[in-house]
């Protein structure tokens, strides 16, 4: 008989929690190991649901079967899933499935694994929230609905294998929106003046400061009249403010703002970060992930205070509490914190490490003072002008809560560090030692990072915590968004100084449009999207997907029955794909550049089969059309009708070897080189429309290396046997199958008997396994 038994998801939290909990409790995982066997077995990530149907029936059999004699010999079953809606479905998953006793079944949360939360837990159980359970449940269907209605229409209008969702395609949304307004963007081009000046420090030297003028000139000709006029201008200081100013932190982290400075500070992308900050969880170092709340217990709050006059002194104190803002925030859950605040740092692997000292760092800083600085700005006037410049220093008196932590910032401007400015006095006059006129241009809109997008989706109320990451990691595993870096170019900007009394005139090198860690919507995911807004407006709606949001906050607080709630989104819903499905077209995202000028027939570009391709003539023509694939970079909106035929010079004849022609050309899977009649995969650095015979043959030659390297035996009398250098190091192949080779034997001195045996045994030992 065991007394109590306590069911969790994973085996890690199931581990932890045995740590708290004295001999009466068995503790198992439920839903871990069935994870784990449906990853493997399906290539399913069912993380946040126990969904029975995903899983291997004698896999779930086993499980559900070791269970229930489980809870059939114990006193009370203790349902301890995590405190959100989704851990509320997997309790009310396990109290079904394992048929329990509702009178001997206790429901407990806790969001930290730690001693007294454990037994604060068990002091107060209740039973299943239904409403929970309820607002997870209709979740899940609208989002199958969407998304099992929407996806084979798309199979038909556009390409096999697509997929559209409530939440995802609303994501896509804004990705393509923001592309398409940097594509609509013009830079402004506008010279910024900048002055260097000097003041006795009354030792004999001079102080020098930097001032920027208040006005910024349009043109050259403009900005070189005013420097041409300060030839003769005299200098002098017309007001001196100074101002007192303070800083305050920024609150504990929610969901949302550790996946953005995660990403920001450590460069995780928010899947890593959920990854990374689960273990930290479910290891007991951390309060509970999944949180839209800034509010910190009174005990947290209270071990903060202690740890920070330990450490830091009283003067470094202020004790406060944070209020959530963020739309439709879910159950009043606490901040992202250390589970002891008094642990700077943990064991763990060094991602664990990182984002732990995060986490800490963010909630010590939260309790502390504000950072007190003084805020200095100088007026300097110009005599003969009507403009002036300004000195701005910036002194820090007080460093408070910035001597832990700084939060970051997605914003992409330049920022000069303000330092201490020399001391100057009303009327007293200054010399100017240069001022320069530099050209600058307005910069595009920035593109979303994981992080930004994060921030974005929840201002819109778009999603909740434990959507945010997968959702970003479905946009990218569908092929709709990728997330890359991007090299930036060089221009020439217009450089006027004012040095003494010469004006001189220069150019200088700059660079522009680098990208790092970007999302960029590609071609299918911009085409989808354009037939879903011109199909299915109300589901792309922002507010519409914030508003179901709250029909979902209002479910799980019992004010909305959600079957009527499902219902009246369905019907009108359904009947729109279905008038979709007869009346619409299909949409290749065809565009027609021009006209070929050597044959005269169209030119467009589409979706193919295989992704987005070029095309010389069209389907009807005598002679048929030709067809090359987009290179990468290029996009089906912003391709030219010349880029488009420069797509044609493939395939390349770019000269002889060994008495055979060479020929570059690019396929399905990339540029190639082909030689008598073998294909050679090109270089990322290898451009296929620039490569020459010389760099051809360099690629045949080490190939063939690598090949000659790669076997170490043959057969003659067994041709499909060979043992070869793989990745992991040698083994035998034969019939398009692999096999391992022991330790003790050489590889180079097997003979085909010893082959055979080797394949033999690993045969009968995996028949057995069957």
């Amino acid at each position: 008989m065991i007394e109590n038994l306590v069911i969790v998801e994973s085996p890690a939290k199931a581990k932890t929690i045995e740590r708290f909990l004295g001999e009466e409790y068995t503790v198992k995982s439920s839903f871990g190991h069935i994870r784990d066997l449906a990853k493997k077995n399906l290539g399913i990530d069912i993380d946040q649901e126990f969904t029975p149907r995903y899983i291997v029936p004698a896999d779930k059999k086993k499980v559900v079967k070791e269970l229930k004699e489980l809870a059939a010999k114990s006193g009370t079953v203790w349902l301890a899933t995590d405190e959100d809606r989704e851990g509320e479905a997997i309790a009310w998953h396990l109290y079904r499935e394992l048929d329990l006793d509702k009178d001997r079944t206790r429901r407990i949360v806790f969001h930290e694994i730690t001693r007294d939360a454990i037994h604060k837990a068990l002091e107060n159980p209740r039973f299943i929230d239904e409403d929970l359970v309820n607002a997870q449940q209709a979740r899940r269907i609208l989002d199958r609905l969407v998304g099992f209605e929407l996806s084979p229409l798309l199979w038909k209008k556009i390409k096999p294998s697509l997929s559209a969702g409530r939440v995802q395609s609303v994501a896509v949304k804004l990705i393509v929106e923001k592309e398409r307004e940097i594509q609509e963007f013009t830079p402004r081009k506008y010279f910024r003046v900048t002055g260097i000046f000097a003041v006795p420090d009354g030792k004999g030297g001079w102080n020098q400061f930097k001032a920027e003028l208040s006005k910024r000139f349009n043109t050259a000709g403009e900005a070189r009249n005013f420097l041409e006029n300060c030839k003769n201008s005299a200098f002098t200081v017309k007001a001196v403010e100074m101002k007192p100013i303070s800083k305050s932190p920024a609150p504990p982290f929610t969901t949302s703002t550790l996946q953005q400075e995660a990403s920001r500070k450590l460069g995780f992308s928010v899947n890593q970060t959920m990854s990374v900050a689960q273990r930290l969880y479910e290891s007991g170092k951390i309060t509970y992930m999944r949180t839209d709340s800034v509010n910190l217990s009174s005990l947290a709050i209270g071990t903060a205070a202690k740890r920070i006059r330990e450490i830091f002194g009283e003067n470094y104190l202020k004790s406060r509490n944070f209020t959530t803002r963020s739309k439709g925030a879910q159950e009043a859950h606490e901040a992202i914190r250390p589970a002891y605040m008094d642990q700077a740092s943990v064991e763990g692997t060094r991602p664990e490490q990182r984002l732990y000292e995060l986490i800490w760092k963010r909630t010590i800083a939260s309790q502390m003072s504000e950072a007190k600085l003084e805020k200095t700005t100088v007026t300097i006037k110009i005599s003969n002008a009507p403009e002036h410049f300004v000195a701005t220093g910036e002194v820090l008196k007080f460093d408070g809560f910035l001597k832990v932590y700084m939060e970051s910032s997605d914003e992409e401007q330049e920022e000069e560090t303000r330092g201490l400015l020399p001391e100057m006095k009303v009327n007293e006059k200054v010399t100017c030692e240069e001022i320069e006129a530099a050209e600058r241009s307005t910069s595009q809109p920035p593109r979303y990072t994981e992080a930004s997008l994060v921030k974005k989706m929840e201002e819109l109320g778009i999603g909740r915590p434990s959507t945010y990451a997968p959702t970003i990691s479905t946009i990218q595993q569908r092929e709709y968004v990728v997330r890359e870096d991007r090299q930036g170019k060089e221009r020439e900007m217009a450089r006027i100084v004012l040095k003494g009394d010469s004006v001189s005139e220069g150019k200088v090198q700059e660079k522009f449009g680098f990208e790092k860690g970007k999302l960029f919507p590609t071609d299918i995911g911009m085409i989808v999207n354009d037939f879903l807004e011109q199909n299915f407006t109300d589901i792309m709606n922002y507010n519409f997907t914030a508003t179901v949001e709250k029909e979902f906050d209002e479910i799980a607080v019992g004010k909305v029955d959600w079957p009527r709630m499902i219902r009246d989104f369905y019907d009108p819903f359904h009947a729109k794909v279905e008038s979709t499905t007869e009346q619409s077209d299909k949409s290749k995202g065809e565009k027609l550049l021009g006209k070929d000028s050597e044959t005269g027939k169209p030119v467009s570009v589409k979706i193919g089969r295989y992704g987005p391709i070029a095309q010389i003539g069209e389907a009807g023509d005598e002679e048929k059309p030709r067809f090359a694939s987009l290179r990468k970079g290029q996009s089906l909106e912003t391709i030219t009708l010349q880029e488009a035929l420069d797509l044609f010079r493939l395939p390349r004849n770019v000269g002889t070897y060994e008495n055979e022609e060479v020929v570059v050309s690019t396929g399905r899977y990339g540029p190639y080189v082909r030689h008598k009649s073998k294909f050679y995969s090109l270089g990322k650095e290898d451009d296929p429309y620039q490569i020459g015979i010389e760099r051809a043959i360099e690629i045949i030659e080490e190939k063939k290396t690598r090949e000659k390297n790669r076997i170490i035996n043959a057969f003659p009398e067994e041709p499909e046997l060979q043992v070869l250098n793989g990745r992991y190091g040698p083994y035998i192949s034969f019939k398009k199958k692999n096999y391992r080779i022991p330790k003790s034997k050489n590889p180079a001195e097997l003979t085909l008997e010893e082959c055979r045996q080797l394949i033999e045994k690993a045969d009968s030992r995996s028949k057995k396994g069957t």
